[in-house]
Order: structure tokens, then sequence, then C-alpha cells
């Protein structure tokens, strides 16, 4: 299915976590001089203009970074995301939110590569205008992510950060995520994956965490921020979550500084709340 276009949904509440970790998980990496890549198996479109049609139609951006944008009382922890976001925004007006792919490129250097992967043909068209003039350090690909991960591993650097990002229309992304992830520890066991999951009542989201943490990492964390309580009826998402394979070990202790306050900010009607488990070697 290619239906999905995450341009309704860009500045989400889980577009704020998954990007605020990225931020801090790739400037932890930037404190060595040595190259990392980052690859993104589900790229988007790259940028997302929040006054088109497509952002205004559904307006999420509104109850999620619409809602910290320009706070005076950010933890300062989030200030690097907020900064990163900045960039794409002159004058204080919040009109573009940056997906994952730019967001890595705020903190990318010369040494750094970026490999992205888009199957959607006219999200992949748009990431390839978007990185048109960096062609020496980014390369864009029209295709399966899943499978054009297992072509870049073992990477020519040691150090990498890939992030699995389905849109889970289909059960089988949830099947996919796991035995992307497991082939991708057993291709490079040193890589820092991350995947990204939406918090749902039907049975695959709710086992997905489970099923990663069955695969016998010895270093993970597990975030979730639920900004609402669960509909009577089982639709809608009422929060999402970030698995992490070999996560920095800084990263609980950021994110138990800041992850209270997103909480309370995300949330609706006082009902935003996060958990946070790691076992980190």
């Amino acid at each position: 299915m290619l239906s999905y276009r995450h341009a309704f949904h860009a500045g989400n509440h889980a577009d704020v976590l998954k990007h605020f970790v990225l931020v801090e998980l790739l400037r932890y990496f930037n404190r060595k001089d040595k190259p990392w890549w980052y690859i993104d198996t589900h790229a988007g479109a790259g940028c997302y203009a929040l006054e088109s049609e497509q952002a205004g139609k559904t307006a999420e951006f509104a109850s999620g970074i619409g809602r910290l944008w320009q706070r005076d009382d950010l933890p300062a922890q989030m200030r690097p995301y907020l900064d990163a976001l900045a960039q794409f925004n002159g004058h204080g007006r919040l009109t573009f939110y940056p997906g994952s792919p730019a967001i890595a490129m705020t903190q990318l250097r010369e040494q750094d590569r970026m490999r992205l992967f888009e199957l959607h043909p006219a999200d992949a068209a748009l990431l390839g205008q978007t990185f048109a003039h960096d062609g020496d350090r980014v390369l864009v690909r029209k295709a399966d992510g899943f499978a054009g991960l297992r072509s870049l591993l073992p990477p020519p650097t040691r150090r990498v950060v890939v992030l699995i990002d389905p849109p889970y229309e289909v059960k089988d992304d949830y099947r996919r995520v796991v035995d992307t992830v497991a082939d991708a520890m057993k291709r490079f066991p040193g890589g820092t994956y991350v995947v990204w999951y939406p918090m749902l009542a039907r049975t695959e989201a709710r086992q997905l965490p489970g099923r990663l943490a069955g695969l016998g990492a010895e270093s993970w964390l597990d975030v979730r921020l639920a900004v609402s309580k669960p509909s009577r009826d089982g639709f809608g998402m009422f929060g999402s979550g970030l698995y992490i394979v070999n996560p920095p070990w800084i990263l609980p202790e950021i994110l138990e500084a800041a992850m209270p306050w997103l909480a309370r900010n995300l949330g609706e009607d006082g009902n935003g709340a996060f958990d946070l488990e790691h076992h980190i070697e």
C-alpha cells in the first residue's frame, strides 16, 4: 500500500518524540570526529509546509510542535531539538516542519553520510529534490527500505544510526520490522537501531515492543509517550514509542529529565503520560 503521506501528520506528538530523540542520538555521535552514517528506511518527503492543504487538513502539528514552539520554559534537554527546527523557520514563525532526514541533516558534518529510502513515488521525488544539492553526502533511493537496509550493512564506518519508521498501514509492517531488526543485528551487531511504533489498541501494535525485546539485545531502551486515553471503540493512535537497540549510555538521563514536561504539555485533558525502560551494558 502506498496511500500513506506523512504530510498529513507532520509535527504531531509522535514527530516531537521521535525527532527530539534523533537529535540527541546524533549529537552524541558528534562527540567524536569519526564519521557516522544515518540510514532512514521510510524517509518520506524530507520537509513539510505546515500551511499546505495536506498539513492543514488535519492540523496535527497544532497539538504537537505547535504547543512547544517559542516556549520560554523548555527543559534544557529539548533546546537542541527546537534549535534544529529554527533552522527551517525564520522570523519566529512556524511554517515548515522538517522530516527525519532533514532533522538528521542539521547534525551532519562533512565526513558523515546519509542513505535514504522512500517507496512512495511522489514523496521519493520530493525527497530527491530536497537533497539534490547534497549528492556527495546524501544518497536517495526510491526503494523498499526494509530490503534496502540489508544492502548497507555492515557500513564502511563502524558507527551508524538506523531509523525504521514505517506507516504500519498493513499488518505485515509489524512482522517486517521485527525481521529487519533481527537481520540487522546479525549483519552489524554494533549499530544503533531506532524503531518508531504507534500506540494502538490493535494486537500487533501492543505486541511489537515485546517482540523487539525478545530479539535479545544486550543494550536497549524503550520510551513511550501517551497523549490521551485509548478510545472506547479501540480506534485511533493515543501515543507512540521508540525502541532503541544500542542506545547511548547518556540517553536515559536525558529522557528522565525531559519526558515529564513533554507528557504534561502534549497530553490532552491531563492524560499525558510516559514510560521509560532500559538496560544498557
